[in-house]
């Protein structure tokens, strides 16, 4: 009677250990039992959360100073790619976002444009808040006899409320500093600036929603001092 008893606790052994190794195979340890969330699930909470309420109009203002060495239409690819950011990463609709159009019309039509603080912009154009987007520094070098592209784009964005004329994002800083770029680009220039443009973009938007953690930064978010070294 023992040889049996036996048999049957070396197999039931034998399946509790083969179902342990499936269970935690699987992806689904104990970590995820006891609530831990993995890498994938952790999120970096929003700075400021736009999706709250959804119904406010935003006005994308990109702010290019005539003394910044760069394409014409960096600011339309910037704009166009914030546009873009925000409807994709919050899920902001676009009605609820000034069209590039109105803004280019009202800005043809005013002689003292330049003049004007970004709150009585987005006042004429019915915005409840403002992203003001200040280029500082822009770069994109031709590596000629490589065939390619270095690139660099500087900012500092600012969120304001145009009812009250109030900063509402950052909290604790004057504006927020955006730098993005890259070394190897060779699909031509105006791509190179559409991809400045596209990093600029998701570089600032990720502060408005729970971003997922392993995606909060991107190759092109070079935010460390030490990568500047290239230009020197």
């Amino acid at each position: 009677m023992k040889k049996p008893q036996h048999k049957r606790f070396v197999f039931c052994l034998f399946t509790f250990t083969f179902l342990t190794l499936v269970f935690f195979h699987s992806g689904c340890g104990f970590v995820s039992i006891l609530g831990t969330p993995t890498s994938r699930e952790k999120k970096i909470p929003a700075e400021y959360d736009l999706a709250k309420p959804a119904s406010r109009k935003i006005l994308v203002l990109v702010n290019q100073p005539a003394y910044l060495d760069a394409e014409v239409n960096l600011r339309y690819y910037l704009t166009r790619a914030m546009r873009e950011s925000l409807m994709a990463k919050i899920g902001i609709r676009p009605e609820y976002i000034v069209p590039y159009d109105q803004l280019s019309e009202f800005r043809s039509n005013q002689s003292n444009f330049s003049l004007l603080s970004p709150v009585i912009v987005g006042r004429a154009l019915g915005a409840d808040m403002v992203l003001l987007m200040m280029l500082e520094d822009y770069q994109l070098n031709r590596m000629a006899e490589a065939g390619y592209y270095r690139g660099f784009l500087g900012a500092q964005a600012v969120l304001l409320n145009t009812a009250a004329g109030e900063k509402l994002w950052p909290r604790l800083a004057k504006s927020k500093s955006i730098r993005v770029g890259f070394e190897v680009e060779q699909r031509g220039r105006e791509i190179a600036v559409q991809r400045l443009a596209a990093a600029c973009a998701y570089c600032t938007t990720r502060y408005f929603y729970n971003c997922p953690k392993d995606k909060f930064k991107i190759f092109d978010d070079k935010s460390s001092v030490d990568w500047e070294s290239w230009k020197q």
